[in-house]
């Protein structure tokens, strides 16, 4: 077997494992953002929002969750692009599975999620930076930074509220297609256990992307 094909090889298991890390990112956000749900006074999500910027491990965790993203998104534009260049001319018939439309829109649907994700969080990082974030008084912790009321402010934007929805939904479609093929790279896709991979794919996406769209939706009509 050629160069080309280990190195195609190594990008699609460097992507895998990546998009797997990632999906255990998904869910530890969810959980702190549903804490705005159970506490609308907040104290809740600011004292997990204080920890993780204050904690060193958290910290450091979030700079290889960041190369963990970047890596992703990487890989899966090499990728795309050497399959392009593969079949320049593209196929006479196509596939309209519902498998093969999820696959054909991957890198799209990838790349309108990396940019709702630099949006999303440039507008706290940038207010942070700033120091453009209110104090919360807390008297269990002094200099704690009311991130909560940051969410809850954009949160009641009849316009970034549709926005966030939305590409939501796309990430949702993502996902959706992205832990089977996940496994299907690593070479896990046994067909006694896709049945159950692709099931779990779309069970976890599901609750990912309800939980997300249920925390903007709440908060704008409570």
């Amino acid at each position: 077997m050629s160069k080309r094909y280990y190195s195609s090889l190594t990008k699609k298991y460097i992507m895998a494992l990546m998009g797997l890390f990632l999906f255990t990112f998904l869910a530890v956000h969810l959980s702190i953002n549903l804490l705005l749900l159970f506490d609308p006074t907040r104290v809740l999500f600011n004292e997990a929002a204080h920890f993780m910027g204050t904690n060193l491990i958290v910290q450091t965790f979030q700079w290889v969750l960041f190369a963990g993203f970047a890596i992703h998104i990487f890989y899966g534009v090499v990728l795309q692009i050497q399959n392009w260049m593969a079949r320049p001319t593209g196929y006479k018939k196509k596939a309209f599975s519902e498998e093969s439309v999820f696959s054909k829109f991957m890198i799209y649907t990838g790349i309108v999620i990396f940019i709702f994700l630099v949006i999303h969080l440039g507008n706290f990082f940038v207010l942070k930076m700033q120091g453009d974030v209110p104090e919360f008084n807390n008297a269990s912790v002094s200099e704690m930074e009311d991130m909560g009321l940051l969410v809850v402010n954009l949160f009641h934007n009849t316009g970034y509220v549709i926005f966030y929805v939305v590409l939501l939904l796309t990430m949702g479609f993502h996902l959706d297609h992205a832990f089977q093929s996940a496994f299907q790279s690593l070479g896990l896709n046994h067909r006694k256990y896709m049945p159950f991979i692709k099931g779990l794919g779309r069970f976890l996406a599901i609750v990912l992307t309800v939980g997300f769209v249920s925390i903007p939706v709440i908060i704008y009509f409570r």
